[in-house]
């Protein structure tokens, strides 16, 4: 009678419990590394950005993403800020609750930077330009900082607070893409997402460990 073989090599599906947890634990580590290499990553925050009237600086890299620097997202001290420019954008609160009708966070910065905008203008007839810009090598929104000035004139805004509302609603925005891009990180190394990845990639492994051929 001949021997039987034993099957050393199998798909992910034929995996034990065990080594389908190797199995995911070593896609979740590619999906780690490539996730900050991702320009899709940055989509959502470039529309809503476009709606409020804020433009990202490019990035340092020279890759063509914006100027957003963050780290993430399990220690004490992750956080996002970024560099750029803003300003007035017409109808933004209609057009952000538009395109994100069910993001209120989103819908309070409009709502702020509308109010501040309209404020100036009943003043002066003119509307706020703002500059952002990062400080320091921390990378969260408190190394954020903004210098404010009238549109018409160029001239620095004598009144602080214009400014100081702007540099908390840009704070607030930070906030929103860092939630954001946890959120999808979390999918994207959560196990459901691995497996549809391995699966997709029709990928072999070694039956006894769950380590990938």
């Amino acid at each position: 009678m001949p021997a039987t073989l034993e099957k050393h090599v199998c798909t992910y599906d034929e995996l034990s419990d065990r080594c389908k947890s190797t199995a995911r634990d070593w896609m979740r580590e590619g999906e780690a590394e490539d996730f900050s290499q991702d320009d899709s990553i940055y989509e959502p925050t470039r529309v809503a950005a476009g709606i409020l009237g804020i433009k990202f600086d490019e990035s340092r890299r020279g890759n063509g993403n914006p100027a957003i620097c963050w780290s993430g997202f399990s220690s004490q001290g992750d956080g996002l800020s970024f560099a750029g420019s803003y300003s007035h954008s017409p109808n933004s609160p209609a057009k952000i609750r538009s395109e994100f009708p069910t993001d209120t966070a989103l819908h309070a910065i409009a709502d702020g930077l509308d109010a501040i905008q309209n404020g100036f203008r009943l003043l002066t007839g003119h509307r706020i330009n703002a500059r952002i810009t990062h400080n320091g090598r921390e990378v969260h929104k408190m190394s954020m900082s903004v210098t404010v000035e009238d549109a018409e004139t160029g001239d620095e805004l004598e009144d602080v607070e214009p400014e100081d509302k702007i540099l908390d609603l840009m704070r607030d925005f930070a906030d929103w893409i860092y939630r954001g891009l946890e959120q999808e990180y979390n999918y994207r190394l959560s196990d459901e997402n691995v497996e549809e990845r391995i699966q997709d990639g029709e990928y072999q492994f070694q039956a006894a460990t769950g380590h990938v051929i």
